[in-house]
């Protein structure tokens, strides 16, 4: 039994990224989840991470894992650790494909999967369609739910099952994004993941939903070591005018921004976020623009393909 991994990768349109296997290969022109085999070393989520940034160039956050399959293929047998993640990266860059697209979670039925992953991609549908019978969460309305509720409908695995409705009652229940606030700086990680997660959901649907945190936002970033809330204070913080917010807030932006982008340890997702609050922060600041500058410069030399790209595009956008 050999064991591999795979990562169902989805963009900030919720679609899901697959890839298709050279004729040359065993299952030839196949499409795949993105992974590969786990090295004696590490372990399945260390092995879907590197495998993505070997494979594809891009970096990844896992959210979530689906039930490990076990499928025998007649020449071989592997044991498949599904994975879900997001993606800040748009574009891969195929090295061991012949090409990508990105589908809708419905579309994915239609497509040419290899076996094992036509079951992973059973298992993703049926827990993460909204809109499916049968698993009550009609019945757990988190408006009439306890804190407690509320906070084992996100931990339970499938819990982004909740998240969009949670973030539905953000919109209509100020005390919830309170809460949601609250859980997003706890020490359980993948609570305070989800937490932070609903509140971006409640951003896309009303821009502004939760303005009032704004500046809390921003006073809490160099507080936080959870890179997941990270990037999701820093997504909402990027879709508001920095003008709106005052100069002490401004100065907490900016110094936990440099920070990431100057850190070799930070993810390229939270060195692109950075960039592009950073880059907001040179028009109201310009002498930000020569620092801002080379610290771009010095992330693209050696970053990823979309990271690369991102900073490309603001270094045209940066008065010389």
């Amino acid at each position: 039994m050999i064991d591999v991994c795979c990562a169902i990768i989805r963009n900030d349109d919720s679609e899901i990224l697959v890839v298709q296997r050279d004729e040359q290969t065993d299952h030839p022109l196949k499409w795949e989840f993105p992974g590969g085999k786990i090295k004696e070393s590490e372990s399945a989520d260390e092995s879907i991470i590197r495998e993505v940034d070997e494979e594809l160039s891009m970096d990844i956050v896992i959210t979530d894992q689906l039930s490990v399959v076990e499928y025998d293929y007649g020449i071989k047998q592997v044991r498949l650790f599904p994975f879900v993640c997001d993606t800040l990266s748009d574009e891969p860059v195929l090295i061991e494909h012949i090409q990508y697209k990105w589908v809708e979670p419905a579309g994915l039925q239609h497509i040419d999967l290899c076996e094992a992953d036509i079951l992973v991609a059973r298992e993703y549908l049926d827990r993460y369609n909204p809109h499916r019978e049968g698993i009550g969460m009609e019945s757990r309305q988190p408006n009439h739910a306890t804190g407690q509720q509320i906070r084992e409908m996100l931990t339970e695995r499938g819990g982004y099952d909740a998240c969009d409705i949670l973030a539905e009652n953000i919109i209509e229940n100020q005390e919830i994004l309170d809460l949601m606030v609250d859980y997003s700086f706890s020490e359980d990680k993948q609570l305070a993941f989800r937490a932070s997660y609903c509140i971006t959901r409640a951003e896309e649907k009303v821009p502004g939903i939760t303005e009032k945190y704004y500046g809390f936002f921003a006073e809490s970033l160099m507080q936080l070591d959870n890179e997941s809330v990270i990037r999701a204070f820093l997504k909402i913080l990027n879709t508001y005018d920095f003008n709106k917010l005052n100069e002490d807030h401004h100065g907490f932006i900016a110094d936990s921004c440099f920070g990431w982008l100057n850190s070799g340890k930070s993810s390229i997702a939270i060195k692109a976020y950075s960039m592009d609050a950073l880059y907001k922060l040179s028009v109201i600041y310009p002498e930000l623009v020569t620092e801002l500058r080379s610290s771009i410069l010095r992330v693209i030399e050696d970053g990823s393909a979309g990271i690369k790209a991102r900073g490309k595009q603001l270094l045209k956008l940066l008065p010389s």
